[in-house]
């Protein structure tokens, strides 16, 4: 990738980025009930690694 990268690409980058992150701990009570103990990555929409799968920049 350039070193130097145009300002929407970097924008759409990021947004990719936050994509991918854990949901919020407040999430699994709230979703699976309170006492469950489930991973926060379960609750994530979007699993995406940058080694698995491009983004198709």
């Amino acid at each position: 990738m350039a070193r130097y990268k145009p300002l929407g690409k970097k924008l759409r980058l990021a947004k990719k980025g936050r994509q991918t992150r854990w949901a919020p701990f407040w999430i699994v009570p709230k979703i699976a009930g309170v006492g469950k103990k489930i991973h926060p990555s379960a609750f994530t929409a979007k699993k995406r690694s940058w080694r698995r799968t491009k983004t198709g920049e």
